[in-house]
């Protein structure tokens, strides 16, 4: 058992003890109701974070809730690093679909459930324990500074002017953030990009009245016909967006990135079935999991007009509405897209009715270059954690306040998320992992001895598959002998081996991925 493991062996009840501390506060930000419960949140993650041996922590005021802010400076010239996340949560309601209290944090089935044990309470804990054990064994390099809000559930209305007001205490070299989510378990995964959001409503108007449709209907322009005729002009056939100039600052996805997402386990059969689609649509050109992450997309989220209760009513309307809206891509400025596409709109628009297209909300998309030396920092850690290299992925939601941090901070963010889809974050049953928020220990199981496989050889690739005894030895002899299911593929003499290893000293499953060469004279025999 290695340094890591001992330590939270050692703590663990601490550890568990003070998570749920926090899980117990129950820091709605929707709620007015709730403000003193903000407080006493913030309060307590300062009071955590001073324990975990930061130089000080603050409670600072912001127009709305209060804002945590901490910081350890191990040596002025250092790199810094700017820890962010939320400490409030979503309301839990309904209340009736929960199996146990929403703020009374309970372990069962593996699974830490409450609401916040994944969004963000667990997930930002995780990084303020890697904090406290480096500090603790001399192991920290870097300055660190934190910075938790409490209204990130209702769009981080104050954030924005507190950064732009504490520009020199915020100053940093990059932003992490754990607040995301990994593809699977067994498929972790580091989040490189973000759709932004461009959110109009059009109106259209025709005749000064609604109309007799048997008197006036083929003579004078139906404001929903027109609509919908505007509307279906935005795209073309092949899924692209109409408007001149729409992608011009469009950034294509590296080759690179491309073949990570290619490499992504996905079932598009499962995926129609799941959502009760007969075929997919998208941008010609690329997948499915491309189209709904890291390529703009237009999408008409509501549309009304005319008579529509019980009955008929042979009416003519005046007027006809639509909410529309884009997801952006990085680059991509959403007010410049919000009036080109008004722009469009209203030259597409013909003479027979008057449009008005109003502008909503949006925000920036974000992206984080592969290349970026945090991000490589960051794809190696997970590597060591959870036994695989990670997926890039991008994701199809927006998230405004990263791409804030790079406007107003001038700071790029790498987004380590450790959250599953599983999780139910938002929704009753919210979760976290127990193997995933105790996967910080870093496994180092030395030498590893593995008896005989059956190997049988199928088209040029030999297979091998079974169940093993294995043997620690070195660092981890202390383990003893644990079966295993040994599964991998033999190409030439070159073996990729999956070991899934049930530790009973640690009561968790462990995935180790094992690479190496092994002479094989038959590779028909064992």
């Amino acid at each position: 058992m290695n340094e890591i493991q001992k330590y939270i062996t050692a703590n663990e009840p601490k550890i568990m003890e003070d998570l749920f501390s926090l899980i117990r506060i129950p820091s709605i930000s929707a709620l007015p109701e709730h403000h003193d419960d903000m407080l006493a949140c913030a309060k307590r993650w300062a009071q955590l974070l001073l324990e975990a041996g930061v130089d000080e922590a603050l409670v600072m005021p912001s127009k709305g809730n209060p804002i945590v802010f901490a910081q350890k400076i191990v040596d002025p010239n250092a790199k810094t690093v700017l820890v962010y996340a939320h400490y409030d949560v979503m309301p839990a309601e309904p209340l009736e679909l929960w199996k146990s209290q929403p703020f009374e944090p309970e372990i069962r089935d593996g699974h830490i459930w409450a609401r916040g044990t994944d969004d963000d309470k667990g997930q930002s804990f995780i990084q303020v324990k890697a904090f406290e054990y480096l500090l603790k064994n001399e192991l920290l390099k870097n300055n660190v500074k934190f910075i938790f809000e409490g209204e990130e559930e209702i769009g981080s209305p104050s954030l924005e002017f507190f950064c732009e007001e504490h520009k020199e205490l915020l100053k940093a070299d990059v932003i992490l953030v754990s607040d995301t989510s990994m593809l699977g378990a067994e498929l972790p995964s580091l989040t490189t990009g973000l759709r932004g959001l461009a959110y109009w409503e059009i109106e259209v108007t025709g005749p000064n009245r609604d109309l007799h449709s048997g008197h006036f209907g083929g003579a004078v322009a139906n404001p929903i016909n027109t609509l919908c005729q505007i509307i279906s002009k935005v795209t073309d056939a092949d899924g692209r967006i109409t408007v001149p100039g729409f992608y011009d600052d469009v950034e294509e996805v590296p080759q690179a990135e491309r073949e990570m997402i290619a490499h992504i386990p996905f079932d598009e059969k499962k995926y129609k079935e799941a959502i009760g689609v007969k075929e997919v649509f998208g941008e010609k050109g690329y997948s499915t999991l491309e189209r709904n992450s890291c390529r703009p997309s237009f999408d008409v989220c509501g549309i009304w007009g005319g008579y529509t209760g019980e009955g008929s009513k042979t009416v003519l309307p005046s007027k006809a509405y639509a909410k529309v809206s884009c997801r952006l891509v990085p680059h991509q400025d959403h007010h410049k897209i919000s009036q080109m596409f008004a722009d469009y709109i209203l030259g597409i628009a013909p003479d027979t009715v008057q449009v008005k297209v109003t502008p909503m909300h949006g925000g920036q998309g974000y992206v984080c270059p592969i290349s970026l030396p945090a991000y490589q920092a960051a794809e190696k850690g997970f590597e060591i954690a959870f036994g695989k290299k990670p997926l890039a992925v991008r994701r199809g939601g927006s998230i405004p306040i990263i791409s804030t941090f790079e406007q107003v901070l001038g700071i790029k963010t790498v987004l380590m998320g450790f959250g599953l889809e599983s999780d139910a974050i938002h929704s009753p049953n919210e979760n976290f992992s127990l193997d995933i928020f105790l996967n910080g220990q870093i496994l180092k199981f030395g030498d590893i001895v593995i008896d005989k496989c059956t190997v049988k050889k199928e088209e040029g690739v030999s297979g091998f598959t079974g169940q093993q005894d294995l043997t620690f030895q070195g660092d981890a002899a202390a383990l003893g002998t644990c079966n295993a299911t040994v599964a991998g593929t033999v190409e030439d003499m070159d073996a990729n081996m999956t070991i899934n290893v049930k530790v009973p000293a640690l009561q968790q499953t462990v995935k180790v991925t094992f690479l190496g060469v092994k002479q094989v004279e038959n590779p028909d025999k064992n």
